[in-house]
């Protein structure tokens, strides 16, 4: 059980008034009217209030001792973290010119009447590197290559791939120099040829090589119909596109690919031509964070002694990147002072600084008397008089970056020939910073720990430090098929682009979020321990449902019962509770009858089907009264259709 607090003074406002009455009538015998309404009583009820206050005050001061103990124990609070997200910089028009993004510059979202504009900065600088089409190649699966560069400079109509395609035919754009992160649109000049496609869904995939493999591209608007039209197909080239050689000429190559069909996708019965292509450059992608650069940030003057302190004017810092040394001036130039996280490994000749992220201070080493009066120290220090800087730092943070998708439209930096900016997909990782409540219910589990993993708590507890944006971190048994092995589920937070409805892309964790769990917990596992870090399993759920609403009010009823069913079947925030739908619950048929039968403007519920979906292909299976769900699964709400009549004639609603 847990230890417990000393009440240092249990008196309470009632218990202090007639404590007072009672020596009224022990000192004042004549004063006889005790009544509310007797100006004394007034003044000793006021008192009493104030009395009241004092002791309430008196009693948090365990809570003080305990705080100052966590200090004592090095519990620190953990530093707000800082959203990111990927911007496209559209440019006004294809230039013949590099167009150079410096880092630093700064994009946000619209401030409105309710809301300041949320800023971000990139991380890097990224070329916007001009692009055209040089050399055009086809090869067939087999991997037969035809040059098609000069059919095409002269009109010709030319194959895209084999004349009856088979899936790994592809077509190859030579490009004049390598384009990562940049945006290209290739416009085509095509005619309808390639037979037997859906134009909405054509298997075909775009591709770069990165130097060890080709990887697959996003491609945004598609106006060819699967390169059976005149049209644009925009491509937004990934980091690490590298030149390869093709028919003994190296070139930045971006490919397009005939897939495999995947179930029910119609297929090329004859190759699709063209007669005209081009390739340019119109943007390009760079990474952004929810965060200031601070440079040249002054920090005092040192005092030649040992244990010094100094603290930044703006707090906190980030520590997501490298953390930030401190410069010591020296002479004519400056010694760099390095971050470690203590100094118990540090020498007398040591460089070293502690820093408390979010209060921005920076620690120097301390000196201790050893028990034979010797004093030993913990690192240098720096010389009295000394100037003390940080040279760079990154400040801000936390949740308000968590912008959705598009949110980011401004530029708030000037930069030639950008025309607009975008983000396609929702800013993700901002975590505030760690409140002391929060650190008081953290500490019992720290000491638990003791930097190693035996429990499932355990995992839970050192996976969640290591990725504090992670929404939900569950750990399992191993199953049948992995013996001694630990399975680590991470869902990740997500930002919806409307209400509650999550796209599927958005529950999988970034490998960078996976990597950092899997390396903390691998310092900390039992010898033998399998580890096993990985997103859950999604089943899809569609809810098909017929209602009868009121005559007036059909639309209104009908998006609250959608936004009903997409808040309740929710891996992040749904179920029973509200805190994200349990592992391993069914979606049962008569809880979403009642759910739906609760909404406001529903007189009831005529007709309602579940159907378990592929949240990937969104295939359907057979209508269930009951959707099971297994030990590592979660709920993923798939395109709910609900339908809402007005009453029939003479009925209530």
């Amino acid at each position: 059980m847990a230890l417990p607090s000393p009440n240092l003074d249990d008196r309470r406002f009632q218990q202090l008034v007639d404590e007072a009455k009672r020596y009224v009538q022990q000192r004042a015998p004549e004063w006889t009217d005790h009544n509310v309404s007797d100006p004394g009583v007034t003044l000793i009820e006021t008192f009493a209030y104030l009395v009241d206050q004092l002791l309430y005050r008196l009693n948090r001061v365990p809570e003080k001792n305990y705080t100052a103990f966590l200090d004592l124990l090095g519990i620190r609070l953990f530093p707000p973290a800082a959203a990111t997200a990927e911007v496209d910089f559209w440019l006004s028009a294809p230039q013949p010119d590099t167009v150079p993004l410096r880092a630093g510059t700064e994009v946000s979202t619209v401030r409105t009447g309710t809301e300041e504009a949320v800023v971000f900065a990139t991380t890097e600088d990224l070329a916007v590197v001009p692009s055209a089409l040089d050399r055009l190649v086809t090869v067939s699966a087999t991997g037969e290559h035809t040059d098609r560069t000069g059919r095409l400079a002269e009109g010709a109509d030319v194959p895209c791939f084999q004349t009856r395609p088979e899936p790994g035919d592809t077509m190859l754009f030579g490009l004049p120099a390598v384009v990562p992160r940049c945006i290209l649109v290739v416009r085509l000049d095509s005619r309808v040829e390639g037979v037997g496609v859906d134009p909405r869904q054509p298997p075909l995939v775009w591709e770069v090589w990165d130097g060890a493999r080709w990887i697959g591209c996003e491609t945004g608007s598609d106006t060819t119909g699967g390169l059976n039209r005149a049209g644009e197909v925009v491509v937004f080239v990934p980091d690490g596109h590298t030149a390869s050689a093709v028919l003994g000429r190296t070139a930045g190559w971006l490919r397009c690919r005939v897939t495999e069909p995947a179930p029910d996708q119609p297929f090329y019965s004859e190759s699709p031509t063209i007669r005209r292509a081009e390739v340019f450059t119109v943007g390009g992608t760079a990474t952004v964070t929810h965060a200031e650069t601070v440079t040249d940030a002054p920090l005092g003057t040192s005092e030649g002694v040992a244990g010094q302190r100094f603290r930044l004017a703006k707090a906190p810092v980030l520590l997501d990147g490298e953390p930030p040394v401190v410069e010591v001036s020296a002479g004519d130039g400056w010694e760099t002072w390095t971050a470690v996280e203590h100094f118990g490994d540090s020498g007398p000749a040591d460089r070293h600084v502690v820093i408390d992220a979010t209060t921005g201070e920076f620690a120097f080493p301390p000196a201790v008397r050893e028990p034979d009066g010797a004093l030993r120290a913990f690192g240098a220090v720096p010389p009295k008089g000394a100037r003390l800087r940080v040279p760079s730092y990154r400040t801000g943070g936390g949740t308000a970056g968590n912008v959705a998708r598009g949110a980011i439209s401004l530029l708030r930096s000037s930069v030639p020939y950008v025309a607009r900016v975008g983000n396609r997909e929702a800013a993700r990782g901002g975590v505030d910073g760690e409140t002391v409540e929060n650190a008081r219910l953290r500490a019992p589990h720290v000491l638990r720990l003791q930097e190693r993993a035996v429990t499932a708590r355990d995992f839970e507890v050192i996976a969640r430090q290591a990725a504090p944006s992670a929404a939900r971190v569950t750990c399992l048994p191993a199953v049948a098929d992995e013996p001694g092995a630990v399975r680590v589920l991470v869902t990740p937070d997500a930002v919806a682009d409307d209400g509650d409805r999550l796209r599927f892309e958005q529950l999988i964790p970034g490998e960078p979020m996976l990597a950092a769990i899997a390396s903390a917990l691998d310092e900390r596992r039992l010898v033998g321990t399998r580890l096993v870090v990985r997103p859950p399993d999604y089943q899809g759920v569609t809810v098909v449902a017929r209602l009868t609403g009121r005559p007036d009010g059909t639309d209104r009823v009908r998006q609250s019962a959608l936004a009903a069913l997409y808040r309740h079947l929710n891996p992040l925030r749904g179920g029973p509770d509200g805190t994200g739908w349990p592992f391993g619950l069914a979606v049962r048929y008569g809880d979403v009858f009642a759910l739906l039968q609760r909404v406001a403007g529903v007189a009831s519920v005529e007709e309602l089907r579940l159907f378990p979906a592929d949240p990937v292909t969104g295939r359907r299976g057979a209508p269930a009264e009951r959707i099971d769900l297994a030990p590592d699964t979660l709920v993923f709400s798939y395109q709910h259709q609900v339908a809402v009549e007005p009453p029939a004639p003479g009925g209530t609603a």
